[in-house]
């Protein structure tokens, strides 16, 4: 009787989409975790290790699963190795690209084409800096990659900040397409500093599926269609666009042309979200602690973009949460897949039911 009395709890029905979630703070023991993780089941190539994987995505097959990786460190400024990497569904490495391309591998998204976006969140440091020669010319800028790693179209001019007005980009964290082939990006990654400057970028941009800037809406703030770093994206099966507001420790849910409709807060201080072809939405959390979003444990919320409830749970894999799940991917068989930085062998892992 407790039991359900504790999930009742959590479960909102997001009426028409604008209900707000109550502020619920679901504890490890609060849902049950089905997983198991498979330990060692991606195989890189030889002399090559895992620190910091920021963002995970399934390949158009369903199975195979592509990662943005911060080449062996916790970024790829002055690296050699390639940061998109694809593994098939036994965890073998089949692909790799992207080498000096990029400052910040962030966020990844593979498109019904099979083609994959990359955003590249970090530019040039400001002012001369011997060490940042090898940054310049790279930052801001959303990449799109034929499935075997032609670079087939670019947003935003790597190198150069936008300020949030138009077609230069800003740190985006994160890509999506809609299924008309229309691109959304999550423009901004500094948001939720405290000390953040009004003028902060903080704002979904929306392309043509050629490139072409069409609009963008938001701005810094805590208000329903503001953001404090915009994290993530995901699109449900009617076409809504679902954010992951991280600063702001909640998912907001739009339509495509910008209006708010909703915000939900029992997944947590989301950082990642993906959502499969039934309405699963997965969202991992990787920065809640006593600090920002007090009460709340880290890990892998799992329950329905259709009505916002939250039925299981997937907690952090270490105990001391150096490893932060940033990236979340479900494949066709429930298998679901994780991406850490900071998180050494725990970048990247597979789990199943």
């Amino acid at each position: 009787m407790r039991t359900t009395l504790v999930f009742l709890l959590a479960v909102l029905v997001a009426a028409s989409g604008a209900a707000q979630a109550s502020r619920h703070r679901l504890q490890p023991g609060d849902l049950p975790n089905p997983y198991r993780t498979i330990e060692n089941h991606f195989k890189l190539a030889e002399g090559r290790w895992w620190e910091s994987a920021s963002a995970v995505d399934i390949d158009a097959d369903g199975t195979s699963v592509w990662v943005a990786d911060r080449c062996a460190a916790d970024n790829c400024a002055g690296s050699r190795l390639n940061p998109v990497l694809k593994f098939d569904a036994g965890g073998n490495l089949v692909r790799r690209f992207g080498e000096r391309m990029f400052n910040l591998p962030h966020g990844i998204h593979v498109d019904r084409d099979g083609n994959v976006w990359v955003t590249d969140a970090e530019g040039p440091a400001e002012g001369p800096n011997e060490a940042n020669a090898s940054r310049l010319g790279k930052g801001h800028a959303v990449y799109k990659f034929s499935p075997d790693g032609k670079v087939l179209l670019t947003l935003g001019t790597p190198g150069v900040a936008g300020d949030g007005t138009g077609e230069r980009l800003n740190e985006p964290c994160d890509v999506a397409t809609a299924p008309n082939g229309d691109i959304f990006v999550a423009d901004g990654h500094s948001g939720q500093d405290p000390n953040a400057p009004a003028h902060t970028v903080a704002r979904i941009a929306k392309f043509t599926k050629e490139g072409r800037f069409l609009m963008s809406w938001g701005r810094l703030g805590g208000d329903p269609g503001e953001f404090r770093t915009p994290h993530g994206l995901a699109f449900d099966s009617r076409g809504r666009l679902l954010v992951a507001d991280r600063g702001n420790d909640r998912i907001q849910i739009f339509s495509q042309e910008g209006t708010f409709l909703g915000a939900w807060r029992q997944f947590g201080r989301v950082s990642g979200i993906f959502i499969d072809g039934n309405d699963a939405l997965y969202a991992a959390d990787s920065e809640s602690d006593d600090r920002s979003n007090p009460g709340w444990a880290r890990g892998v919320r799992i329950g329905s973009a259709a009505d916002g409830r939250v039925r299981y749970f997937i907690p952090a894999p270490d105990a001391e949460g150096t490893a932060l799940i940033e990236g979340v991917a479900a494949d066709v068989h429930g298998a679901v897949f994780t991406a850490a930085i900071r998180g050494g062998a725990l970048a990247l892992k597979k789990h199943v039911r």
